[in-house]
Parts: C-alpha cells; sequence; structure tokens
C-alpha cells in the first residue's frame, strides 16, 4: 500500500470514529437524565404518555442542493384521548359523595368532588375516545408535513393510509388525512381499517407477552416492592377525608391515589381546560408516581435489559413493512406517503428498533430508568416517527429522520446530517433485522 492510500485510509477511519462519536453524543443529549425539577416546571410531563404532542418550533435543514422530497414514511399513535374507561370517576365520585353525605369529608374533599362532576359532563361514555385536541393534533402534523414537502404532494399523488381497528386511531387517521387534503384535494387517498394489517401496525409476540404480562412477568415482583417505595398516598387522603375510620373502612389509598393520577394526567387532553387536579399532589409525589409508570412502560414496550431484545423486537414486522413500502414508492413514482396509525406500545419498541436517539438504551434496575428514558418524550399523544425521501436528478437517494417532526439521529455513518443515503439506512435495518431475529431466537 503506497503512502498516500495509507494517509487517505487513516483520513478516512478518522473521519468514520468522529462521526459515529458525534451521532453518540447527539442520542445522549437527547436523551438527558429527567429531573425531578423538569417533572416540577411542567406538571403535564409527570403525566407520561398522557402528554399532549408538544408545540413545535423548530425548523427543518435545508435538503442538499438538487434534492427534493418525493415519498414520506409514517407511523404515528392515536392524538389525546379520554381515560380508558368510565371507572376513575365513578370510583371517586360514589366516594366523595358517601363520605359528605355522613360528614366525613374536607373543605378540600368537597371542592375536589365538584371539579369531578364538571368534568366528568364531558368525559362521560366518552372512554378511549379521541378527543377534539386530538383531532385538532393530527390535522395539524399533516399539515406542516404538506407544507414542508410540498414536492411530494403536489400534482396526481396517491395517500395509502391505514390504522389498527381501534376507534380513537381510525379518526387520528381521518382527521391527518383531512389535513393534507385541504392543503392538497387532489391527492388520492386509501383508507383502511382492518385486521389484516395488524400483524405490523400492532405486533406482538406470545414470547413478548409472557415476559411484560403485568401479573406473573419476570420484573413484576421487583416492580411491586418499587411502587410500594414511591406511591405514599395518606397524605392525600388525608386531605380529602376528615374521619379516620371511614379512612380505615372505606378508603383504598393506592387505589384512589391511582384513579386522581390518571384523572389529573388527562386532563391536558380533554376540552375541561378550567379544571385541575394537580393541587391535590405534591410535586414530588407526582414525580415519585411517575417514575413508577415510566418504569411499567420501559419494561413493558421499549428495550429493557432483562429482555435481552425480545420487547423490541415486536417491531420487526413493522420495520420490514417500512422497508418493503419503501422500494415500491421508489419503483412505482406515484404515491407520496405511507400514513401508520396505532398506540404508543408501538411507537416505542419502533424508536428502540431504529435505535433513534438512543432510545434503545437497556436499563436494568427500576430506579435507574428515568435517568436514561422517559415515555413522555418517546411517545406524548400524537408521537409520530417520519421518514422522509429525497431524490436528485441522478437518481440518488437521501433520507432524514424525524421524531415528533424533530430532525434526529440513528447510528449510521453520514456527512450530511440530518440526511442519510438510503442505501445505507436500508443495509443497517436488513441487517439489524436478521441479528434481532437470531437473538430472540437464541432465547428459545
Amino acid at each position: 500500500m503506497s503512502t498516500r492510500q495509507l494517509k487517505t485510509n487513516i483520513m478516512i477511519s478518522i473521519r468514520h470514529t468522529l462521526l459515529t462519536l458525534t451521532i453518540a453524543l447527539a442520542a445522549n443529549g437527547a436523551m438527558a437524565q429527567t429531573s425531578f425539577e423538569e417533572i416540577s416546571a411542567d406538571l403535564n410531563k409527570s403525566g407520561g404518555v398522557y402528554l399532549a404532542y408538544p408545540e413545535v418550533t423548530t425548523r427543518q435543514t435545508p435538503a442538499p442542493k438538487g434534492y427534493t422530497p418525493f415519498y414520506v414514511s409514517h407511523y404515528g399513535r392515536h392524538g389525546s384521548r379520554y381515560l380508558l374507561g368510565d371507572g376513575d370517576f365513578t370510583m371517586t365520585i360514589s366516594l366523595l359523595e358517601k363520605a359528605e353525605n355522613e360528614g366525613c369529608i374536607t373543605p378540600l374533599g368537597k371542592d375536589v368532588l365538584q371539579r369531578l362532576r364538571k368534568v366528568f359532563t364531558e368525559t362521560r361514555g366518552r372512554g378511549g375516545d379521541l378527543t377534539p385536541l386530538g383531532a385538532r393534533q393530527h390535522k395539524g402534523i399533516a399539515e406542516r408535513m404538506a407544507r414542508n414537502y410540498p414536492e411530494a404532494f403536489r400534482g396526481k399523488r396517491r395517500v395509502f393510509a391505514r390504522s389498527t381497528v381501534v376507534y380513537r386511531c381510525a379518526m387520528s387517521m381521518a382527521a391527518f388525512c383531512d389535513g393534507l387534503k385541504g392543503i392538497y384535494p387532489q391527492l388520492s387517498v386509501d383508507y383502511e381499517m382492518t385486521e389484516r394489517n395488524m400483524s405490523y401496525l400492532n405486533y406482538h409476540t406470545d414470547e413478548s407477552n409472557k415476559f411484560t404480562h403485568g401479573e406473573t412477568g419476570p420484573w413484576v415482583e421487583e416492580y411491586r416492592k418499587f411502587e410500594a417505595e414511591h406511591v405514599k398516598p395518606a397524605r392525600l387522603v388525608n386531605s380529602l377525608f376528615s374521619d379516620a375510620d371511614f379512612i380505615r373502612c372505606q378508603v383504598n389509598p393506592e387505589k384512589l391515589a391511582w384513579a386522581f393520577y390518571w384523572i389529573a394526567s388527562d386532563m391536558q387532553d380533554i376540552e375541561t381546560k378550567d379544571v385541575t387536579f394537580y393541587d391535590i399532589f405534591t410535586p414530588q409525589e407526582l414525580f415519585d408516581m411517575w417514575q413508577c409508570v415510566n418504569y411499567r412502560f420501559y419494561i413493558g414496550n421499549a428495550n429493557p435489559k432483562m429482555s435481552d431484545g425480545l420487547v423490541m423486537a415486536n417491531a420487526s414486522t413493522l420495520v420490514e413493512n417500512i422497508l418493503e413500502c419503501a422500494d415500491k414508492a421508489i419503483s412505482n413514482g406515484d404515491m407520496a406517503a405511507d400514513l401508520r396509525f396505532g398506540h404508543d406500545g408501538n411507537v416505542i419498541p419502533l424508536l428502540a428498533f431504529l435505535q433513534i436517539d438512543g432510545f434503545d438504551v437497556e436499563v436494568r434496575k427500576p430506579e435507574e430508568v428515568y435517568k436514561h428514558w422517559a415515555d413522555f418524550k418517546a411517545t406524548p399523544m400524537a408521537s409520530n416517527i417520519q421518514i422522509v425521501f429525497f431524490r436528485n436528478k441522478a437518481g440518488n437517494i437521501i433520507v432524514k429522520f424525524l421524531h415528533n417532526e424533530k430532525e434526529c439521529h440513528i447510528p449510521v455513518a453520514t456527512d450530511s446530517w440530518p440526511y442519510y443515503k438510503w442505501s445505507d439506512v436500508k443495509n443497517y435495518y436488513q441487517n439489524r433485522l436478521k441479528q434481532i431475529k437470531q437473538r430472540v431466537a437464541n432465547r428459545k
């Protein structure tokens, strides 16, 4: 090898090392430790996956000269929704009314009861439904997509949209496509909500379900002790009820605290905006309860160390679909976007599988999870992952990844971040699919 070639190889090696370091530093920055101070400054974050979709303020990096967008591959969680049922409201209202009738309620308890009644007039009978805010979120995301990448949507172009068989996901899909067609009414949109697509829109293996099971999973006993250390409902209960005998005989403190936690968390997602329940908690109580929720979402959907990739592998069929649809869009030329709508339990493993901004981090101990991984950063309401494809006249294709409409990093070398060569990206994820499938197979 000549001296000149040796120098060239050394420079290439240094460049690759610097790129890898840059990616690692960026990912660490994106997943910086969540702190008590951060949660206290915005108590809505204590709601975890109930966090309403954050306002989009970041600007998009212009594509390299000569490249124009032609296709978008997307997966999005449904928008803001109501609590999954009326149970938390009926239980808390019934208990406080009983205390009121027996003269065992505090002034704060009476005030909270009035608030519950007011909110329940909106939420009653709407368990799990998309809220008006949820529809607005998806319409806004779609409008920004259309305006940011007009070349992909102009002219006689097609959009293929499909959702899971859950009503709120279908309504999110409809709101999203309304947003697109409001700007480009000529778009041809094909809608699907069918069981046949569940094999990639919302896929979970039997082995993964055994691991994540909330009663028999291998993590459950450790979690039970962790929750017992972090959920201390006595102060809250005593602030609402004035009689110790009533509390002893009628109140399940933990159950009541969790009911109010979920009610408080969901207030940001509904239309009754003049009511809050955060004041019945201290910031520390909310932070501690959020840690429990955050751990459960991490263990059940991300890449916990003890799962050895099993949970993250649930995204395999979705990644395969993304690659297959991209190949079709590149070859046929008329597809503007593939839109997919599902749940937080699908966005989280996809983030881990794609290794976006460090969301594949492996943590073992429950008390360490919040330092490395946060559910509200991964999947607030209407969270989404977009892969935007660009092409130049020579036929070269580059892509960039967006997480909640922010440009993000993947562990593929590039000298023009946030843009990556599609051939490098495709090859990387095809190899990763093989590796993860083999890793899971070795567990059996």
